[in-house]
């Protein structure tokens, strides 16, 4: 049976497949879909959870592998730095059952904070990884990972990245995989509780799996090796070498061409036993790949240490780039400059008998659409309210600093309001207000965090907070789900990823018992409440905490639009400029609302100094 899947969901049907047990992770783009498949299909013998951060998930996920069971964690490339210290270690301990860890890396970045890769880590903590180039691959490569945890008994990484994740594929569906059941726990301190001397045994082992790697992936199917050669073709021998979706792009230039050799690369550690045979007798090899250099340095190192007359050509010689994300566009003129030292002809001469009168014609520029709040998102209301009580209090001569984080609400750094002045990773914003404010005392420190990132890594920053005698304002932006990467279920929702109810954590309680100084609970869209608050709140010392609630509009909307009254509207535009809603624009020398993104939050309505703005009424 075939069906048409993402990436994702073939990453999770494979999983499925290959008899995974216990299925954990936290909600990132592009790594998000993977879980919600295993509990969309429903599988009785598979659990899966939205834990509170990645650290929490891998180390669930170790101990259900220690257990025997085949154990899959799921992130993205970010969310590796926060669940790096547990898979270290996990590394030089073992596990008992297959463990794969799934890390999408995001080149471009698309939707994250940078363009880290994650083969790095793998060289890094001498892990093994599998970097599938289709969702069709990864389908099966899923279960080839898993078979390599279980030979070697220790966690692999497997390394999907955008583009491999969210396109889609017609992927023929196979029978499952004889797994045995778990056997379960067995005590032996001797194994599964780390010293020093079973660290220093371990990775002596670990050295020797390595070294046993590159040969068993050299007869791995998925690196393969390809080899054209024309005869009548006198110039240098040429090879060129790509790994993931590079791979695809590659291949669609490559079949124009009749003189080249050109091999995949799917895994680390390199396999060295094909490596050699691809590369003799070649003269320059071109290596395409994301995000960093990683298989262009070590074909470098293995050249040198083999004494291979090859020049290595790719990102350190500036014949790819050093960052963003690879295209068909761009591969294919690197080939073309590589192999020919010109553009293919198919591409270079547009065939005049086949253009159309509409191809010709000039195309007119895609317009540009900055990523903004959603109109009647609660957030906006919260940062309003901040921004209009701290001018207020400026009267008084002490300047503000916001400090924000990772969510939707990163988005509050945009024009017209302003209102992020730092961000850095999940939980920051908490902590970097802290060291903010010591160096400026008199300053205003406001810290911005979602309710899934309070759970994420704020409990920790609002505890050294209180510890550490700080002075900081925490505003919690609660709309009730994980909304950036599309509304996952976390402790406060009640729900868990399987669709059971759970103890509801309210996160008023959390904060109170950490005995801050303050804590209000307002509703964001009542501004007068919310404004009263933040007044308040800048009054007092310590650590105080507000926490805005309003829900996501992706999950509730008001029934009725806002309206603007023509006759009683002056065109000041003020509830354009300030709020930066795209339901808002001016027309005709007037104020006007799109009905079809407008959600009735009344936001406007607290803006408009004419009061012309009405619910549904004109």
């Amino acid at each position: 049976m075939k069906r048409l899947l993402m990436g994702n969901e073939a990453i999770a049907l494979g999983a499925i497949r290959a008899g995974v047990r216990f299925a954990s992770g936290y909600p990132g783009t592009p790594s998000s879909e993977i879980l919600e498949t295993l509990v969309k299909e429903k599988p009785d013998s598979v659990y899966a959870e939205w834990s509170v951060n990645e650290k929490s998930a891998l180390e669930a996920a170790a101990g259900a592998a220690i257990a025997g069971a085949r154990s899959m964690v799921t992130m993205k490339q970010v969310g590796l730095n926060v669940a790096s210290d547990p898979l270290m270690s996990l590394n030089y301990v073992g596990i008992k059952g297959g463990m794969v860890i799934v890390v999408a890396d995001d080149p471009g970045p698309i939707s994250s904070q940078t363009e880290q890769d994650t083969r790095h880590f793998g060289r890094y903590a001498h892990i093994p990884v599998f970097d599938p180039s289709t969702p069709e691959e990864a389908y099966t490569m899923i279960a080839d990972a898993f078979a390599c945890s279980d030979e070697i008994k220790r966690p692999v990484l497997f390394r999907p990245t955008t583009r491999v994740c969210h396109s889609y594929a017609s992927v023929a569906l196979l029978d499952a995989l004889d797994c045995p059941a778990p056997a379960g726990f067995t005590k032996d301190n001797g194994k599964w509780v780390i010293f020093p001397k079973l660290a220093y045994n371990n990775h002596l082992k670990i050295a020797e799996s390595q070294k046993l790697l590159e040969q068993t992936f050299s007869h791995y199917e998925k690196n393969m090796l390809i080899e054209k050669h024309d005869e009548n073709d006198s110039t240098p021998r040429r090879g060129i070498v790509s790994g993931g979706v590079s791979w695809q792009y590659a291949m669609e230039t490559l079949q124009h061409y009749a003189n080249y050799r050109a091999l995949k690369i799917a895994t680390y550690p390199l396999p060295s036993d094909i490596v050699a045979v691809f590369l003799k007798d070649l003269d320059e090899v071109l290596v395409i790949e994301e995000l960093d250099p990683v298989i262009e340095k070590e074909l470098i190192f293995f050249c040198g240490a083999h004494k291979i007359p090859c020049s290595i050509k790719g990102k350190l010689t500036g014949d790819m780039p050093v960052a963003g994300e690879n295209n068909p566009a761009l591969v294919h003129d690197a080939i073309a400059s590589f192999l020919l030292g010109q553009r293919l002809k198919e591409q270079a001469n547009i065939d005049s008998q086949n253009a159309t009168p509409d191809a010709a014609m000039p195309k007119p520029a895609l317009p540009i659409r900055p990523p903004l709040l959603c109109a009647g998102c609660p957030h906006r209301a919260s940062f309003f309210a901040v921004k209009e009580a701290v001018k207020l209090h400026s009267l008084r001569g002490r300047k503000a600093v916001f400090s924000g984080d990772i969510g939707c609400y990163t988005l509050g750094n945009a024009l017209p309001l302003d209102m992020l002045d730092t961000c850095l990773c999940m939980g920051a914003g908490i902590t970097m207000a802290q060291g903010l404010n010591r160096i400026e005392p008199d300053t205003l420190n406001f810290a911005f965090i979602g309710d899934s990132t309070f759970f994420h890594t704020g409990i920790p920053g609002i505890v050294n907070a209180v510890y550490n005698g700080s002075d900081i304002i925490v505003a919690v932006l609660d709309n009730g789900t994980t909304a950036m990467t599309g509304g996952q279920p976390h402790p406060e929702t009640g729900k868990t990823l399987m669709g059971n109810d759970a103890p509801r954590i309210d996160i008023h309680a959390v904060v109170s018992a950490l005995n801050v100084a303050s804590v209000q609970r307002v509703n964001a869209f009542d501004f007068n409440q919310a404004k009263e608050a933040v007044l308040k709140a800048m009054e007092q010392k310590g650590v105080r905490v507000i926490i805005f609630e309003g829900p996501c509009v992706a999950l509730v909307k008001h029934k009725t639009a806002c309206v603007v009254n023509p006759q009683t509207c002056t065109g000041c535009g003020l509830c354009v400029k300030k709020l930066g809603c795209p339901a808002l624009f001016l027309a005709g020398g007037k104020a006007c609302i799109e009905t079809a993104l407008c959600t009735g939050c009344d936001l406007c309505k607290v803006v408009c100094p004419a009061n012309a703005i009405e619910r549904g009424k004109c």
